[in-house]
């Protein structure tokens, strides 16, 4: 598979895993690459030609989609993934869930900007606590939450999944098989 956005750890640490992995990420691999990887830097919403002229056997993203950058960059990703594999497995947050997930604070996507930016530098969960005001806006910027049409949108042939924790829907995934 072709995994966009994500690092080759997370391989790693799976009981099972592919014959083959091809990550792509707009960030440096934090370890050695093992002979079963590759690894390209590289933007899924614009891929390098050398990425997109293959084809893989299923594209695989986790939690990502949510981090590209507005509308027009997830239509981008989701041309992405269609056009590397017929099939795909795209999963990402709930944007209704009771917690958020990338800060575990309750709440925290149905503030205005300025209200996520403040829990953001001082909930006692979250990456930003004590960072500075611009620090925090741009990660709670770069935090796109979606919910089922929007993901729907994205991938119109696709069926969606929900993941639940104690009965409550936590992420949706996008997912088909050629």
């Amino acid at each position: 598979p072709i995994y966009l956005g994500g690092r080759i750890i997370t391989w790693q640490r799976l009981p099972v895993r592919p014959k083959h992995v091809y990550v792509v990420n707009m960030q440096p691999p934090r370890a050695d690459i093992p002979e079963w990887a590759e690894f390209d830097l590289g933007d899924v919403c614009a891929l390098p030609g050398h990425i997109a002229r293959r084809q893989y056997d299923l594209v695989f993203s986790n939690s990502v989609i949510e981090h590209v950058g507005g509308h027009e960059r997830r239509e981008r990703f989701a041309d992405s993934v269609h056009q590397l594999s017929d099939s795909h497995w795209v999963q990402t947050p709930w944007r209704y869930f009771p917690v958020e997930p990338h800060w575990m604070a309750p709440g925290m996507q149905f503030l205005p900007v300025m209200a996520r930016v403040q829990v953001a530098r001082r909930w006692p969960l979250s990456r930003e606590r004590g960072k500075s005001w611009e620090t925090a806006a741009r990660k709670v910027l770069g935090v796109e939450l979606l919910d089922r049409t929007q993901l729907h949108y994205y991938f119109p042939g696709s069926l969606i999944r929900t993941e639940t924790v104690l009965g409550v829907p936590k992420s949706l995934i996008a997912y088909r098989t050629g």
